[in-house]
C-alpha cells in the first residue's frame, strides 16, 4: 500500500489510460474541479498536525489503508468549521453538513470543511486517486475540488433476516461504500425466517429452532458494536431495524406468543433497549410497522415513545397497513415503498419506492434509477431526505455471493448514490421509465457514470461479484408489435420478409424504432406504472428485435442472455429445458438458433424456500457463441401471451456480448441497429436509419406508443 500511496494523486494527464486513476474517474463526480500542473515526486508519507482528532486519524487510515505520520511527509492541513462557498445544505437530524474543499499543492494538501464528516468525504476523494496506478515515477496533479451532496441520505439496505451475509463481508462492504460517499447502512435484522440480532435477555430468538433459513447464523452484540463504531469513523449512519409487528414469525416461534400481546410489547421494549445500547452512534432505530394490521391499542405510539426514551429517533415504513402516518404516531422519518408510499409533509422521507433491486434486471433498471430524480426533487429538503437501495430476498439463495451478484449490489447502489450526491435527474422514473434514451444529455451522463463505475470495477472492486458490464453502446431496432391471436409460434412478416424499416399486415403499417442498452423492457415488471418501450403493451402480440455486431476477427464470445428476469421475491414457474421463457421467445445468431439452458428447476412451480438456481443469467456461465469476421446478425422473436404461473408479467430481453468468462464486455466490437449495415454507415447519434423522425427514446415520432390501451400494471409489492 505504501507503494500505491507514493503514487497517490497521479496526474490526470498522466492517467489518460484506463490503468491509472484520474480526476475523471471520481465517483460520485464532484461539483467543481480546477486543475493546475505540478511536476513533483509524490512523498512517501502524509503528515498530520498534532492534535488531529482520533476519528479523523482513524478515518484516514481506514480509507487510505495506511496511518498518517505526525513527524514527516507531505503536510495535510485540516480546517473544520469553515464556510464552503456555494454549498447547499438542509437540516436532517443525525446527518452532518458534508461540504468540503480539497486543495492540492506542491507544498501540501489543505482540506476545509464545515464538519469532520466533510473532511472524511475529502479523504474518500483522495482514496479514489490511489486506485489503478501501476508503477513508474509519479507526478502530482495539483488543483482544487469543491464538493457537497444534493441529498443528505444516500444508503443501502441488506435484508439479512431472510438471508444472511457474513459479518466480515458486511464490514468490507461498509469500507468500500465509504470510498464512494455512501453514508447510510440500513440493517434489516429480523424477519419471518430468522432473527439475526443476538438479544441477551432472550437468547431463544437466535436459537436454531427459531430459524428456517441459514440456521445458526446471527450477529453478536459485540459484532454489531464494532460495525457501528467503524461506520461512525467512516461517516456512515447505521439504521438497525427490528421489524414489528409484521414479519415476526421468528419472534413468535421463539417466544411462544405474538408481538401484539401485553407480554410481547414488554419484550419488544426490552429488546429496543439492547438495540439502542449496542448501536450507540445510530441516530435512528427502524421499527418497520408495515404489512400487518396493527390491532394492539397504541402499539405504534408505544414503540416510538420507547425509541425516544432511549435517545433515538424512530423510522417507519410508508405506507403502514390501515394506518395514516401523522405526528400522533410518533414517527420521526418514513421510508417510502411501493407506488402507494407518499411523502408525509413535515417529516423527512426516504425514497425507496422504485429502488427495490430484488425486482431489478442487471441493465435497464439501473439506467432507469440513475436517470430518475429522487421523489420529483432536484435536491433534498426538509421533506425528502434521500434514497436507499434495498436488497430484499424473499426467495432463498444458497450463498451470500448470489445475493450480492443477482441484486447487482455494487452497480445499483453506486448509481443511486451518485444520483443522490449530484442531484438532478431529468424526470422521475414514473415518467422516464427503465431505459436509456437513444440519444441526448441523459444518455451522455449515463455513459460517463458507466465509464467511471467500470474503472472502479476493474480496480478497488475487482474481487467483488459484479455482473454489470458496459451496455450504453448496444443498439437495437424493434418493430411495432404484431397481433398473433394468442399463438406464440405464429410466423409474422419479419420472419418471411427479412429486415425492413416497416411492414404491412392486413392493411396495417408496422414500423420500427430504436432502443439502446443491454436489456430492453417492452413492458416493465410494474406494468405501465414504469414506462417501457411500448406505451401500451398488450398480450397476444409479438415483437421482433435485431442488431448487427461487427467483429474485427472470427472469435468466440460469451453472451449474457435473458428473456425473463427472475425476481428474488417471486415464485414464477420456470421454463422447460431448452426454452428461454414460457412465452415462446427465440433468438438466432447468423441464422443459427441459440437454445435455452438446462434449468436447475426446469418446469417446476417453485416456492420461496426452493433455492433460486440458474434462472437468472448471473448464476449461469455465459452462452459461448461464435462470431465471424465482419457483420453478425442477431434476431429475436418476442411473443407476449398469457403466461400462467408468472405473477409480475414483464416483457423484456437481454443480450450482451462479453469475454467468454462473462466478466467484461467484449472489446473491439460494435453494435449497429440497421436494416443492412453493409449498405449504410453506423447510425449517427442524432439520426435514425431512415428519413422518418425519431424521438429521443428511439421510436418514430409520428407513431410513438402505437397500439391499444391495456390495464394498469400491478402495484409494486415487496
Amino acid at each position: 500500500m505504501k507503494h500505491q500511496l507514493s503514487l497517490l494523486l497521479a496526474a490526470c494527464l498522466l492517467a489518460g489510460t484506463a490503468a491509472n486513476a484520474h480526476l475523471g474517474s471520481l465517483l460520485p463526480t464532484p461539483k467543481t474541479m480546477g486543475l493546475m500542473w505540478c511536476q513533483t515526486q509524490y512523498p512517501d508519507h502524509f503528515r498530520f498536525a498534532d492534535g488531529t482528532s482520533e476519528r479523523l486519524v482513524n478515518a484516514f487510515t481506514e480509507l487510505m489503508g495506511v496511518a498518517p505520520s505526525f513527524t514527516e511527509g507531505l503536510p495535510v492541513n485540516i480546517e473544520t468549521g469553515a464556510e464552503i462557498e456555494g454549498a447547499y445544505d438542509y437540516e436532517l437530524y443525525g446527518y452532518d453538513n458534508e461540504a468540503y474543499s480539497l486543495d492540492i499543492r506542491n507544498e501540501g494538501i489543505t482540506i476545509r470543511a464545515v464538519t469532520e464528516t466533510g473532511v472524511i468525504r475529502a479523504f474518500a476523494t483522495l482514496a479514489q486517486y490511489a486506485e489503478g496506478v501501476d508503477g513508474g515515477q509519479a507526478e502530482m496533479n495539483c488543483g482544487t475540488i469543491t464538493d457537497w451532496p444534493a441529498f443528505k441520505l444516500r444508503g443501502y439496505m441488506h435484508d439479512v433476516g431472510r438471508s444472511f451475509i457474513p459479518f466480515d463481508e458486511l464490514m468490507k462492504e461498509l469500507r468500500l461504500m465509504a470510498r464512494f460517499k455512501v453514508n447510510t447502512f440500513h440493517w434489516h435484522l429480523t424477519e419471518n425466517q430468522a432473527w439475526r440480532f443476538k438479544v441477551k435477555q432472550y437468547p431463544q430468538l437466535t436459537a436454531d429452532a427459531a430459524m428456517t433459513r441459514f440456521v445458526g447464523c446471527y450477529y453478536t452484540q459485540e459484532q454489531c458494536r464494532e460495525l457501528d463504531s467503524v461506520a461512525y469513523v467512516l461517516g456512515i449512519n447505521v439504521i438497525p431495524e427490528i421489524d414489528m409487528p409484521g414479519h415476526s414469525q421468528a419472534f413468535q416461534r421463539a417466544m411462544g406468543h405474538g408481538m401484539q400481546t401485553k407480554q410481547g410489547v414488554e419484550e419488544l421494549k426490552n429488546i429496543l433497549g439492547e438495540v439502542a445500547a449496542t448501536f450507540v452512534h445510530a441516530p435512528y432505530i427502524h421499527i418497520g410497522a408495515d404489512e400487518q394490521q396493527i390491532t394492539y391499542p397504541n402499539f405504534l405510539r408505544t414503540m416510538t415513545d420507547r425509541v425516544h426514551e432511549l435517545g433515538k429517533r424512530a423510522v417507519v415504513w410508508n405506507p403502514i397497513q390501515g394506518k395514516t402516518i401523522t405526528s400522533s404516531t410518533g414517527a420521526d422519518m418514513t421510508q417510502m415503498w411501493s407506488s402507494a408510499g407518499k411523502a408525509v409533509k413535515g417529516l423527512p422521507n426516504i425514497d425507496c419506492r422504485y429502488n427495490y433491486v430484488n425486482h431489478f434486471d442487471i441493465f435497464a433498471d439501473l439506467a432507469g434509477i440513475y436517470r430518475s430524480n429522487i421523489y420529483y426533487e432536484q435536491q433534498g429538503n426538509a421533506d425528502v431526505a434521500g434514497t436507499i437501495t434495498a436488497l430484499w430476498n424473499d426467495r432463498y439463495t444458497e450463498t451470500w455471493q448470489g445475493i450480492v451478484r443477482q441484486n447487482n449490489f455494487y452497480a445499483n447502489t453506486l448509481a443511486s448514490a451518485e444520483r443522490a450526491w449530484k442531484g438532478g435527474g431529468a424526470q422521475y422514473i414514473e415518467v422516464g421509465g427503465a431505459r436509456l434514451p437513444w440519444d441526448g444529455p441523459e444518455t451522455d451522463e449515463f455513459r460517463d457514470w458507466e465509464e467511471r463505475f467500470l474503472f472502479h470495477k476493474a480496480h478497488v472492486l475487482s474481487s467483488e461479484p459484479i455482473a454489470y458490464v458496459r451496455q450504453s453502446n448496444i443498439e437495437w431496432m424493434i418493430t411495432d408489435a404484431f397481433p398473433n391471436g394468442g399463438d406464440a409460434a405464429k410466423v409474422l412478416p419479419p420472419e418471411t420478409e427479412g429486415l425492413q424499416d416497416s411492414y404491412m399486415l392486413d392493411g396495417q403499417t408496422y414500423q420500427t424504432g430504436l432502443a439502446r442498452g443491454g436489456t430492453v423492457y417492452l413492458r416493465h415488471v410494474w406494468g405501465t406504472i414504469v414506462p417501457a418501450y411500448y406505451d401500451s403493451p398488450q398480450t397476444d402480440h409479438t415483437a421482433y428485435a435485431w442488431t448487427w455486431v461487427w467483429s474485427p476477427e472470427a472469435q468466440q464470445a460469451g453472451a449474457l442472455i435473458e428473456l425473463q428476469n427472475y425476481s428474488r421475491s417471486e415464485q414464477d414457474l420456470v421454463p422447460e429445458n431448452g426454452h428461454w421463457d414460457r412465452r415462446g421467445s427465440r433468438l438466432w445468431l447468423n441464422g443459427e438458433e441459440i437454445s435455452g439452458p438446462q434449468w436447475t428447476n426446469a418446469g417446476q412451480t417453485i416456492d420461496k424456500e426452493v433455492p433460486l438456481g440458474n434462472e437468472n443469467f448471473t448464476e449461469r456461465e455465459p452462452v459461448v457463441v461464435s462470431l465471424k469476421q465482419g457483420w453478425n446478425k442477431l434476431f429475436l422473436k418476442l411473443p407476449y401471451v398469457a403466461t400462467p404461473g408468472v405473477r409480475l408479467n414483464k416483457w423484456m430481453f437481454t443480450f450482451v456480448l462479453t469475454d467468454v468468462e462473462g466478466r467484461n464486455a467484449l472489446d473491439g466490437i460494435r453494435y449497429n441497429a440497421a436494416v443492412d449495415p453493409t449498405l449504410s454507415v453506423s447510425i449517427p447519434q442524432s439520426n435514425a436509419p431512415s428519413a422518418r423522425s425519431y424521438d429521443l427514446q428511439g421510436r418514430p415520432a409520428t407513431l410513438r406508443g402505437h397500439g391499444v390501451q391495456v390495464a394498469q400494471g400491478q402495484k409494486h409489492l415487496r
